[in-house]
């Protein structure tokens, strides 16, 4: 016998099959979101970059970087399934030094019918994977870690981490 409470998941149709939620009825606001990504590097590999200005014989790793997760966010819908394309409007990617490695922010924006959490977690994560690969050639004990969204706001609710619902 089937389960009759089972929640209604919103990217699965009345007969089971994977389906892109339908966005149509919805009213298009200014949808906005911010995700982070962290990257820990051993000590001596952090110290190696610091001074180099961050620079590696690959390159500029942080300019790099940025550009990187600016790309990937407005690819996102081409990496995610049922994402909606958007025509991002703003995509702004900060790198700034945090302890022993990096933390990245990336924000999104878009006047649409649905957010833009996915592209923000997106760039964030493409960016920190970007730095990995310009960097492994110093050390493969780069962790990628505490990637998250930090915040969404313009849909029917807004989020911010670490606030009580």
């Amino acid at each position: 016998m089937a389960d009759e409470r089972k929640p209604a998941l919103s990217h699965v149709d009345d007969a089971g099959r994977p389906a892109m939620v339908d966005v149509t009825a919805k009213y298009e606001t200014l949808r906005i979101a911010t995700a982070v990504a962290r990257l820990r590097f051993p000590a001596s590999v952090f110290e190696k970059l610091k001074s180099s200005g961050f620079e590696t014989t690959k390159g500029p790793v942080l300019n790099t970087a940025i550009v990187a997760g600016t790309m990937a966010a407005k690819r996102t819908h081409e990496l995610i399934p049922f994402c909606h394309p958007l025509g991002l409007e703003r995509c702004d990617i900060t790198i700034e030094a945090d302890g022993d490695g990096l933390e990245i922010r990336c924000t999104t924006a878009v006047h649409h019918r649905t957010g833009v959490e996915m592209e923000a977690l997106t760039g964030a994560t493409v960016a920190a994977l970007t730095v990995y690969d310009m960097c492994k050639a110093l050390s493969h004990d780069i962790v990628i870690e505490q990637t998250r969204l930090l915040s969404k706001s313009g849909g029917k609710s807004d989020y911010s981490a670490g606030a009580e619902s």
